[in-house]
């Protein structure tokens, strides 16, 4: 049994030691609670180009290169990411140079030169283009249905910022960001591996003792639901069309949220899953299909995505619709549901082996709040019936939390056509 033992500087940073003795590597990650949904007016992606800064040198290593050749000599190869609502910066370690990496992050997070900056700028430019076709416009579906599910709110705005608000990013607004954000009580240090928690907690005290607190910021919260179903096509010169069907959810503390785990798995969990197996084994229009979940302190959401043909795209979505129609509505049969449960209870137990998934576990949970042993996920999930999954399909799958989102070459009269399938869908809905 694997069990994480925290401990509280007195500047309020907790620190998270899991002691797994059967590996070789360990990991090091500090998660902070700022992310996209915290960026001021104006200056989306703030958050993530701070991250991106981070990493171009300290007042201890002077540029990217020094801290990636800091790193390397102790095993590690340091990353970092940015999402709606926290950061991550992290790094595999040999275990028995943990302090030495935990020097290298700090020196990082609070002695940080936010040099080079408009190299940078183009660096974050460029990645921003991916998401824009010839015209400038969104091609993004995740983004696309954020501003959707969440209007006029800054969990609708993409992580990575616009080209408009990217480029007045300037140095004091990096520096006003840090001082606001990165703070010990904002933040959560975790290390997974063959490590022991009272030596940890040691050098954590040792090199992190020192960072000053502050006045935790407020967030802005989503306040009420956006109740009516939603449509977007955007025009792409892609081969296919990129689709996207996103349903209002739940917030990440709902109690409902084994049974959501499994509805994702039911229905796109894999080779033997209900869309793919209609989608792609009997009607042959696409290749994969993917769902995943987006959950918050106060909303959420589920995702389905796959890609098809612009002629296909309407029986795509139609197929869709009606599995999602009948798992709300029909009993789901036993083997089905014993497959997929025990599949994830499989998973779960794999990752055990995992540094990585360790501490977004018991890292990004301590941060978050939620966090949960493996065993108490595996007991929800015996006890997860499939009528708890079908009461949870037919809260999600309510026709106004739909929002749906086409991006590649459609052709005249398809918007129609799709706009006539969500109307018959939010007929059979009620």
């Amino acid at each position: 049994m694997i069990r994480p033992f925290t401990h509280t500087l007195l500047n309020g940073l907790r620190v998270v030691c899991v002691e797994m003795p059967h590996l070789h590597a360990a990991e090091l990650a500090i998660y902070l609670k700022v992310g996209s949904r915290n960026d001021p007016p104006g200056k989306t992606g703030l958050s993530h180009f701070l991250e991106h800064m981070l990493f171009r040198g300290t007042e201890e290593f002077g540029s990217s290169l020094e801290i990636e050749n800091a790193f390397e000599a102790i095993g590690g190869a340091p990353n970092a990411a940015t999402d709606a609502d926290s950061t991550c910066y992290y790094s595999r370690i040999h275990p028995d140079h943990i302090r030495r990496g935990m020097e290298i992050f700090a020196s990082m997070l609070l002695r940080p030169l936010l040099v080079g900056i408009d190299i940078e700028k183009r660096i974050i430019t460029e990645e921003a283009r991916e998401d824009l076709n010839e015209q400038g416009l969104e091609i993004s579906p995740d983004t696309i249905v954020s501003r959707l599910l969440w209007p006029r709110h800054p969990l609708g705005l993409p992580t990575i910022g616009t080209l408009d608000s990217i480029a007045g990013i300037v140095r004091e607004d990096l520096q006003s960001h840090l001082q606001r954000f990165y703070l010990p009580g904002n933040a959560v240090v975790i290390i997974t591996g063959p490590v022991r928690s009272h030596e940890v907690f040691a050098a954590a005290e040792d090199v992190f003792g020192r960072w000053r607190s502050g006045a935790l910021p407020s967030t802005l919260p989503v306040v009420g639901r956006q109740a009516a179903t939603r449509t977007c096509f955007v025009h792409d010169s892609d081969s296919q069309m990129n689709l996207q069907l996103a349903f209002l959810g739940m917030p990440r503390g709902d109690a409902r949220f084994t049974a959501l785990r499994l509805l994702r798995r039911l229905l796109a969990g894999g080779g033997g899953s209900r869309l793919y197996l209609r989608l792609r084994e009997e009607l042959g229009i696409i290749y994969s299909v993917e769902a995943s979940i987006g959950a918050y302190d106060e909303t959420g959401c589920l995702a389905i995505d796959l890609s098809t043909a612009s002629e296909t795209l309407a029986q795509a979505i139609e197929v869709t619709l009606e599995e999602l129609l009948r798992i709300a509505r029909e009993p789901i049969p036993a083997a089905e549901l014993e497959r997929v449960r025990q599949s994830y209870i499989f998973d779960l137990e794999y990752s055990r082996d995992s540094t990585y998934e360790m501490g977004g576990r018991y890292g990004w949970g301590e941060l978050m709040q939620v966090v949960r042993s493996i065993e108490e996920d595996q007991h929800d999930a015996r006890n997860t019936t499939g009528e708890d999954i079908r009461e949870t399909a037919r809260a999600i799958f309510a026709a106004e939390n739909l929002r749906l989102v086409a991006v590649g070459p459609w052709k005249r009269g398809m918007k129609k056509l799709v706009r006539d399938l969500v109307e018959r869908y939010t007929e059979q809905a009620r």
